[in-house]
C-alpha cells in the first residue's frame, strides 16, 4: 500500500486551486431551503440558490434513481479529477459506515460502541470514464472528537481530527438527521472557513416524521454556511451514489494519486488489528472500556500446498485491568474464541487468504494516560 502523507503535503501547497463556496454567501431563504430539501430527498441534492449544474440528473429521472457517476464525476472525457474529502463528526454518528459505503468495501471498522475509530483511515474510490479519465475520491475517516476525558489517548485522537481537516478540498460534516448536540457543535466549531462543507444528515431512515427535517435544516443553515445539504442513509446504495456525484463537483482537476484498483493506503497488517478490535468491541458491548486496544505481534505470509495464500497472525488484546481481561476471555475462554473465529473469518474474506489467528490478552494498567505508551502502540 502507498503512503499518502507526501501526496497530502504536496496537495496542501496547491490548495488555492480548490473549488470553494464563498464563505460570505448569504443564508438561503425558507423557500430555497424547502426546495433544497425536496431535491435532496428525491435524489437531486443540488443547491437551490444556484443554477443547476451540468451534472444534474435529467428532469425525468425517477425519484431516488442512481446518478450516472461516470458523466457526473468528469464533464470532460479523458480528464482526471482527484481530491481529499474529510469525514468528520462526533463519536458513533456513522462515519465509518459511510466511509465503507463510499469506498464500496470495508476499510474502516464499525461498532455500536462510541469511539471505535482510532486512526485516520484513508479510503479510495475511483470512477473511471473508460478513456483514461474520471474522478478519484480520497476519503479520510477521522476519530470522533472527544470532549469528555483529557487522557493521552483522547488528545492523540483529537490531534488526528484537527490534522485531517486542515488541508482538504471538501468536508463531510456528519450528524444524525434531526439532531444537533453540544458534541456536534464542538466539531462544527473546528471547521475552518474557506473549505466547502456538506451537511450529511445521516440515518434519515430512522426519522419518523420527515416534515420536521425542513425546519431542522433551516436551523442548521443558521449555524454554518453549508455548501449543500444531503439528507440520506449510508445504508442506501442509491443515496451513496448521489453523494459521490455531489462530492465530485468540488474536486480539482489533477492526476490521480493512486492506482485505479486501490481501496486504502493502510497495510493488511493494520487492517488485521482493526478487524480484531472491531470483534472485541462487538462481543463485549458496553462492558469493556473503549481504551482497550489491539497490537499485531506477527503477520507472516507462508507457502502452502493447499492454499494459494496463507497468513499466520498473532495479536495481543491490551486491557487496563485484570477484571477486563477476564471479561474478554469469558467463561472457559468462549468469548475470546468467538472473537478470534469471527475475526479470522472476516480476514480470510477481506485478504483472500487462509488465516491462522492467535489471540492473547494482556493487562497494561493506565496505558491510555501514558503518552509514551500511547505512541508506542501506534497512535499519533
Amino acid at each position: 500500500m502507498k503512503d499518502a502523507s507526501s501526496k497530502i503535503a504536496a496537495h496542501a501547497d496547491g490548495a488555492g486551486a480548490r473549488s470553494q463556496k464563498d464563505p460570505e454567501k448569504p443564508a438561503q431563504t425558507q423557500a430555497e431551503l424547502d426546495a433544497m430539501l425536496a431535491a435532496a430527498l428525491h435524489g437531486k441534492a443540488q443547491d437551490a440558490a444556484e443554477p443547476p449544474p451540468a451534472t444534474q440528473e435529467p428532469p425525468d429521472a425517477a425519484p431516488g434513481a442512481p446518478l450516472h457517476l461516470e458523466s457526473a464525476a468528469d464533464a470532460a472525457p479523458g480528464r482526471q479529477r482527484c481530491g481529499l474529502i474529510a469525514i468528520v463528526g462526533k463519536p458513533n454518528v456513522g462515519k465509518s459506515t459511510l466511509l465503507n459505503a463510499l469506498v464500496g468495501q470495508k476499510v474502516s471498522i464499525t461498532s455500536r460502541k462510541a469511539q471505535t475509530t482510532r486512526h485516520r483511515i484513508t479510503g479510495i474510490r475511483t470512477l473511471a470514464d473508460g478513456q483514461g479519465g474520471g474522478t478519484q475520491f480520497v476519503f479520510v475517516d477521522t476519530p470522533g472528537f472527544q470532549t469528555r476525558h483529557a487522557t493521552a489517548l483522547n488528545k492523540s485522537l483529537n490531534k488526528t481530527v484537527l490534522g485531517a481537516i486542515g488541508d482538504v478540498d471538501l468536508i463531510l460534516f456528519v450528524v444524525e438527521a434531526g439532531n444537533f448536540t453540544l458534541a456536534d457543535a464542538k466539531v462544527l466549531s473546528l471547521l475552518q472557513p474557506g473549505i466547502p462543507v456538506l451537511l450529511v444528515a445521516n440515518k434519515l431512515d430512522l426519522v419518523q416524521r420527515r416534515a420536521e427535517i425542513a425546519p431542522w435544516l433551516r436551523s442548521m443553515q443558521e449555524r454554518h454556511p453549508f455548501a449543500e445539504f444531503v439528507p440520506m442513509s449510508a445504508k442506501n446504495k442509491g443515496e451513496i451514489e448521489r453523494l459521490l456525484g455531489i462530492c465530485a463537483r468540488y474536486l480539482p482537476e489533477q492526476s490521480w494519486w493512486y492506482a485505479e484498483d486501490e481501496l486504502t493506503d493502510r497495510s493488511e497488517k493494520f487492517l488485521a488489528g482493526e478487524i480484531v478490535r472491531e470483534k472485541l468491541f462487538r462481543f463485549t458491548g458496553d462492558e469493556l472500556p473503549y481504551t482497550s486496544t489491539v497490537l499485531i505481534d506477527k503477520f507472516d505470509e507462508e507457502q502452502s500446498r493447499q492454499h494459494a495464500r496463507m497468513l499466520r497472525i498473532a495479536a495481543t488484546i491490551v486491557v487496563e485491568r485484570e477484571s477486563h481481561k477476564a471479561m474478554v476471555i469469558g467463561e472457559k475462554g468462549e468469548r475470546l474464541k468467538r472473537i478470534g473465529t469471527e475475526a479470522r473469518q472476516e480476514l480470510e474474506k477481506l485478504l483472500g487468504a487462509k488465516v491462522f489467528l492467535e489471540l492473547w490478552v494482556k493487562v497494561r494498567s493506565g496505558w491510555a494516560d501514558d503518552e509514551a505508551r500511547v505512541r508506542s502502540f501506534g497512535y499519533e
